[in-house]
């Protein structure tokens, strides 16, 4: 942790304050948002294709909008963007816990994930203009903050929602609305700049190196991902019961966010000091790979049987692999989007990204969940683990290809 304060107080006050808000906004998201589709079940009596319809709202309003966002915050710069982004969730939030009609509710989840596709490009952008040839270790301190958001946010919320849900809600709504008020009055504007004003975001489309580059990353989501999404239902199954099932998803978690709070900072360093960018990317993606080597090894021998004693243990190693395997690949990422824009209409390349991502990680779900099934009719319980592991070679592999051929940076 010592490293990761110097760190800390070596930028200056806009790239703190910026951390500090990614903290700050995946608190408040995550003590809200793992328990709503319980509310909207539960309290509320949704029907389960509702349910999903609410939740599939506010992810397609963020995902299908960053690319807006990405633009706007490049036309308008990036504190106007923010300052929208939390005003919305603020509402969006408050909203959720106030309402209980189905329209009232896809306007809130709207709202929330609109919201996300404003602030998220302009924040990412306005970190690395700030931290200009810092990037990279600013994008590993943003990293160290992310996860420890993830990591409070949902201890705080089990305690509301024990009392009350629409306290969740509203205590939420309260975080955002500091939160919006602090970036008013302490956040410094970062005006855009006069090309980024009269650019089009069609110029970002022509940008083939970074569609490419793009392209080459999705199976890296489509892996991380993973950890919201097969690894907690392997949890829940391999554990047998329903509290062992909570538990270990709990430890799921508790394992990844640790592990990237405390060796982000130390890894990216070493890595920055001892590797190429390129060979980072490779070197992280081929990390998230392993991670599903070692459930396959795991089914393979037979260590994956409901109620077995030890076989938690292959899916908590495999969450601390995946997470090393992000945290060496994930500020390097960054930093080579902003390569590839040429530092011109960074959130607008953000933005994209960030679509392409989303769009990559919905389709890899719905072909991860075709695998399981089929897994289940044949009985090949390791047929998940060895799709994601080709997944994780392909992208390994292009992402070679491209830093080979030098196309990881700008022509």
């Amino acid at each position: 942790m010592r490293e990761t304060l110097a760190q800390y107080r070596s930028f200056n006050r806009p790239a703190r304050m910026l951390v500090v808000n990614q903290f700050t906004i995946n608190v408040a998201f995550y003590m809200l948002m793992p328990y709503l589709a319980a509310h909207l079940s539960g309290t509320l009596g949704l029907a389960g294709w509702l349910v999903g319809l609410v939740l599939g709202v506010r992810n397609l309003s963020q995902q299908g909008m960053f690319l807006l966002g990405g633009a706007l915050a490049d036309r308008f710069g990036y504190k106007p963007l923010i300052v929208a982004g939390c005003t919305l969730r603020t509402g969006g939030f408050a909203l959720l816990g106030l309402v209980d009609s189905l329209p009232a509710l896809i306007i809130a989840s709207c709202a929330t994930g609109f919201a996300g596709a404003l602030f998220n490009p302009a924040v990412r952008a306005y970190l690395a203009a700030d931290a200009g040839e810092r990037r990279v270790e600013a994008f590993a301190l943003f990293n160290v903050f992310y996860q420890a958001g993830i990591l409070v946010g949902p201890l705080v919320g089990l305690a509301l929602t024990g009392l009350d849900f629409r306290l969740t809600c509203l205590v939420a709504a309260a975080v955002f609305l500091g939160l919006t008020i602090a970036q008013v009055r302490a956040l410094p504007t970062h005006e855009a700049t006069s090309a980024d004003r009269v650019s089009s975001w069609r110029t970002v489309l022509r940008n083939q190196p970074f569609l490419v580059f793009s392209a080459a990353m999705i199976g890296s989501y489509v892996l991380s991902f993973q950890v919201y999404l097969l690894l907690p239902l392997h949890v829940r199954k391999v554990t047998g019961s329903e509290l062992g099932g909570t538990v270990g998803v709990g430890a799921l978690f508790a394992i990844s966010a640790v592990v990237a709070i405390a060796g982000q900072v130390r890894i990216t360093a070493w890595c920055k000091r001892n590797l190429p960018p390129g060979r980072c990317l490779v070197l992280g993606i081929g990390l998230m790979t392993s991670a599903f080597a070692v459930l396959l090894g795991a089914s393979l021998l037979g260590l994956d049987h409901a109620g077995s004693p030890v076989a938690l243990v292959p899916a908590l190693l495999a969450a601390a692999v995946l997470t090393a395997g992000t945290m060496v690949g994930y500020p390097f990422e960054m930093d080579t989007i902003v390569s590839l824009a040429e530092n011109r209409q960074v959130a607008t390349h953000y933005g994209l990204y960030n679509t392409i991502s989303g769009i990559g990680i919905t389709v890899g779900n719905l072909l991860t969940g075709a695998a399981l099934d089929i897994a289940e009719q044949v009985g090949a319980p390791y047929l998940p683990w060895l799709a994601l592991m080709l997944v994780g070679a392909a992208c390994t592999l292009a992402v070679h290809l491209l830093d080979r051929s030098h196309r990881l940076q700008p022509a």
